[in-house]
């Protein structure tokens, strides 16, 4: 016979503690005393105890989790963000749901969708560029959403994150000061991506400003790879021409720029200058150590999963987010035009 599965009440007499501290120190936990809320955990491991969260949405408790939907899992791009929210979330007794949409905002509304129908109680999206179905969807459902990565004071929900188009801009003008006016920048595709879209303008600006533009054969795209920037690059530079700096849309794209010119004999910063945006692990690291504009991911992780949890529990209605600003980080890749 199948043994019956230990429900609240075999915790409780485990614990030798009502089965109303069970529930409290699931739901509210800053309520229940350390000593308690251990002697029912060492209950719980025993027992094999396991929640039933679709009882409890029926009665209106909260399930405790919050859907998280990123572009992509495939690079290290969004790691330290989604750790740190994970982290902060898990904190105040929630956990995540993660999806990721691959850059396709008609699948993001239908993971949304899936999302919802599991009962989360709140929402992270990535940027600020979604389908009108996916923004109505949420705001229909009056679900608390926490938009990730970008920041705008006009966005139509509470956002936390950088300010990529100042990011772009920073770089460019870091570039222009060194004093080089031949430059390449290589940048993943723009559709659906509005943080490559900004960080970009904000290039094209800065180099506008001193009567600048970058060639359109220069313009390179390609998808977050390092393989697939550094063969991008090689080509760039396989012609007698060459610019003297490589922008790149982000560090995943810098570090095959570097590996390329490596591999050619070509020196940085002496022949050519790379620069990045984001300053992920292993940036700092790199020989030489890679030139880039910090877009400070846990703390924009970790100021999110707070964010979240105060709509959640409506402790605050005209949250509207914060602004992380980015930092110019100037290492050894970059230098002046020779």
């Amino acid at each position: 016979m199948k043994e019956k599965k230990a429900d609240i009440i075999a915790v409780a007499k485990a614990a030798r503690v009502s089965a109303s501290t069970v529930s409290r120190s699931f739901n509210h936990p800053e309520l229940v005393k350390a000593a308690t809320r251990k002697k029912i955990d060492v209950a719980v491991r025993r027992l094999g105890y396991i929640r039933n969260r679709a009882a409890q949405t029926i009665h209106g408790i909260r399930g405790g989790t919050i859907g998280l939907i990123v572009p992509t899992v495939d690079h290290a791009i969004f790691a330290e963000l989604i750790q740190s929210f994970s982290e902060n979330v898990e904190e105040q007794g929630f956990t995540i749901l993660l999806a990721s949409h691959g850059y396709r905002l008609e699948r993001e509304y239908a993971i949304a969708r899936k999302m919802l129908e599991h009962r989360v109680d709140g929402m992270a999206l990535i940027g600020l560029e979604h389908s009108d179905d996916t923004y109505g969807l949420l705001q229909q459902q009056n679900t608390p959403t926490v938009l990730l990565w970008n920041y705008s004071d006009d966005a139509p929900m509470p956002c936390v994150g950088s300010d990529n188009y100042l990011a772009g801009h920073l770089i460019g003008e870091h570039v222009v000061r060194l004093g080089h006016r031949s430059i390449a920048a290589v940048f993943p595709p723009i559709s659906g991506n509005d943080r490559a879209l900004q960080r970009l303008s904000g290039v094209e600006d800065a180099l506008a400003a001193r009567g600048l533009k970058i060639a359109e054969s220069w313009r390179l795209e390609t998808p977050y790879s390092v393989s697939a920037a550094k063969e991008k690059v090689a080509g760039l530079i396989s012609f007698p021409r060459r610019p003297t700096a490589i922008i790149c849309g982000n560090d995943v794209l810098a570090w095959g720029a570097l590996h390329a010119l490596r591999r050619a004999g070509v020196s940085v910063p002496g022949d050519v200058t790379i620069t990045g945006i984001g300053d992920f692990h292993g940036s700092k690291d790199f020989e030489p150590s890679l030139t880039t504009v910090r877009i400070p991911a846990r703390t924009i992780g970790s100021k999110a999963a707070r964010l979240i949890v105060t709509l959640i529990s409506k402790e605050s209605a005209s949250e509207s987010g914060e602004l992380v600003s980015p930092e110019l980080l100037m290492r050894s890749t970059s230098g002046p035009v020779r």
